[in-house]
């Protein structure tokens, strides 16, 4: 009978470490960098250029013109800037016989385009958010006059008011001799001329606007209406023309805006003379006209200027208590 001489193993000693250099411990760094110098050179690139660029060419320029408006100068060298206070201002509001009447005329612009291109744009964007047969097309239709240059939109409509060849005064038998309308030449009528164009471009953009706010609305509010018997009709004041109040505010403000910068079409057409006259166009002639009233034109943007804010700081004020409130 032979008996087993071999010894019993711990078992430290069966675990045998393995033959060849120990492996290497991967010691943490830290935080792994996720973007590399060339990344941040790139994107301190594109934030850093349009952030200087906004500087300039909007707040040192604002405030280049405030700091004008209460100066006399002829833009021949910064050696002929005069202090006059407000001379500028006194004279604009006093001795300037196409202010008020351009005032007047934004006001106009402003009522025009709140009373039909906004309605209308609304009744737009309400058939279209039906999903009827092509709507894409119609809504690529009714947006093409917002996405060209207002300069192109008065060029076309240029040709429309055309007195000899016009399509409008050839429709009307206006193009012969002893005959013709002068749409753009009379003052009782450029004006209005101008705000159908303004008109026929605001109305896209107020449907694009509407549009995106129907979207948005609950689907189970119509059905709730249409359970409770309501028509079409009945279902749009009660319940869908509510629930836009925030694309209001923001067609209201949109609207106010484009009525205050208004100037493209307006230039295009006879240069702002003979009852078109506009704020932008009085600070376009004294800024670079051909007599060059720096001081003066900076008066009359400082005035735009004050007369936007009015309308800016409460929405912006609106928007950021919703913000809050959110």
């Amino acid at each position: 009978m032979t008996t087993d001489t071999t010894s019993p193993q711990s078992p430290e000693a069966a675990v045998v470490p393995p033959s060849g250099p120990a492996p290497s411990q991967r010691v943490p760094q830290g935080h792994k960098r996720l973007l590399t110098r060339r990344d941040r050179i790139t994107l301190a690139f594109m934030a850093g250029v349009p952030t200087v660029l906004h500087v300039l060419l909007v707040w040192v320029t604002a405030l280049a013109s405030i700091a004008l408006a209460f100066t006399s100068w002829d833009g021949i060298g910064f050696d002929s800037i005069k202090w006059v206070g407000l001379d500028n201002f006194r004279q604009l509001f006093t001795d300037n016989p196409q202010f008020w009447p351009a005032v007047e005329h934004n006001v106009i612009w402003f009522v025009v385009l709140i009373a039909i291109p906004t309605p209308l744009g609304l009744f737009l964007a309400v058939q279209l958010d039906k999903n009827i047969r092509f709507s894409r097309v119609y809504q690529t239709a009714f947006f093409l006059p917002v996405v060209v240059s207002l300069a192109v939109t008065g060029f076309v409509w240029q040709l429309v008011y055309n007195p000899d060849t016009g399509l409008i005064n050839s429709l009307i038998g206006a193009n012969k001799p002893g005959h013709y309308i002068d749409w753009i030449g009379d003052p009782k009528l450029n004006l209005w001329a101008v705000l159908i164009a303004a008109s026929w471009r605001h109305t896209g953009y107020m449907m694009i606007l509407y549009l995106a706010g129907l979207k948005g609305v609950d689907p189970s509010l119509r059905e709730a209406s249409s359970l409770d018997g309501a028509n079409e009709w009945q279902t749009f004041k009660n319940v869908i023309f509510p629930t836009l109040r925030p694309t209001n505010t923001v067609v209201l403000v949109v609207t106010i805006i484009e009525a205050l910068r208004a100037f493209d079409l307006v230039f295009v057409f006879n240069k702002g003379a003979q009852g078109t006259e506009l704020l932008s166009i009085l600070i376009t002639n004294n800024i670079i006209g051909e007599s060059s009233r720096i001081g003066y034109g900076s008066a009359i943007a400082v005035v735009l200027l004050v007369i936007s804010l009015v309308v800016i700081i409460p929405y912006l004020i609106a928007t950021f208590r919703k913000e809050r409130r959110a």
